[in-house]
């Protein structure tokens, strides 16, 4: 799509989410780094939603060194709404970790006095973030112009047709803070963020189908398709025993088997023979009868 066209059809975008989404109110007022947290709960969700569990997350911890040392697990079930809590503790859990060893403080306000382009620099370098999170922390504590996209609002694009495939890929829509004026962007971006929630949600949502058609009417080429449910194969029935051959009217009972004797093999001959030898006493010898002593003749 050439820019003047991608342009306009952005400007018509921006037109009917106002009439469809209300715009959320501004968190200029955010410190660097909650502005960066608040992200990690907002990428893929409603606001609203966002809201309820970055509150809940500073309710039921001490401070933010509590949630670094916290594992992800017990971290992911406190934000258990958002529609992949392990991916967002997993983030949050990592910027943290990596500004306090580079800051060894939650401390991200000196970004400010920076140029904008060495403080984009700067959190991008850091663990855990998207390009997301990072377009919003620009966007809302930086004072940047960075309108930040996650994968429903990209996804929401690629429908329209004001974004490629290859370009949602990469996360980077060419133009678009061009066509965006500056003083739009914050609400553009929120606008676009709900729809991209709800994309999220249920991209065949028919109220979402019809507002996707009503804004660009070749979108219905672009739609995502339903995946096709594999049929299993129905498990064949068990054949009986008898089944197909004719049973007998009456079967005689089989008498009971009876064990052989087991037989011993005979031996051969030889060891047989030394076998007999070994085993037979031997003779007894024969010993003389005493013959009586003949009597002497008197002289």
């Amino acid at each position: 799509m050439s820019t003047p066209n991608r342009a306009a059809l952005l400007t018509k975008i921006h037109k009917s989410l106002k009439k469809h989404y209300k715009p959320a109110a501004s968190h200029a007022e955010q410190p660097l780094l909650e502005a960066l947290l608040f992200a990690c709960c907002l990428e893929n969700t409603h606001l609203e939603t966002a809201e309820k569990v970055f509150q809940t997350i500073k309710t039921s911890f001490f401070d933010w060194n509590e949630v670094r040392v916290t594992t992800v697990k017990e971290l992911s079930e406190v934000m258990a709404p958002l529609p992949d809590p392990v991916a967002a503790a997993t983030h949050l859990k990592g910027i943290l970790q990596s500004v306090f060893e580079s800051e060894y403080s939650f401390d991200l306000e000196a970004l400010k006095k920076q140029n904008i382009g060495q403080a984009v620099k700067r959190l991008q370098k850091a663990e855990g973030v998207t390009p997301f999170i990072v377009a919003y922390g620009t966007q809302t504590a930086l004072g940047g112009h960075s309108i930040p996209l996650d994968r429903g609002a990209l996804g929401a694009l690629v429908v329209l047709g004001a974004a490629s495939e290859s370009e949602a890929a990469s996360g980077n829509v060419t133009g678009l803070e061009r066509a965006i004026p500056k003083s739009k962007g914050q609400e553009f971006g929120a606008l676009l963020h709900e729809l991209g929630a709800d994309f999220t949600a249920n991209p065949f949502s028919p109220a979402l189908r019809d507002l996707l058609l009503s804004i660009s009417p070749d979108a219905k080429d672009r739609f995502p398709k339903r995946g096709v449910k594999k049929v299993e194969p129905e498990p064949e029935p068990v054949k009986k025993k008898h089944e197909g051959k004719p049973v007998p009217a009456a079967q005689s009972p089989q008498p009971p088997a009876t064990k052989k004797k087991e037989t011993r093999a005979a031996e051969p001959p030889a060891k047989a023979a030394a076998a007999s030898k070994k085993a037979a006493p031997p003779p007894k010898k024969k010993v003389p009868a005493k013959q009586p002593l003949a009597k002497r003749k008197p002289r």
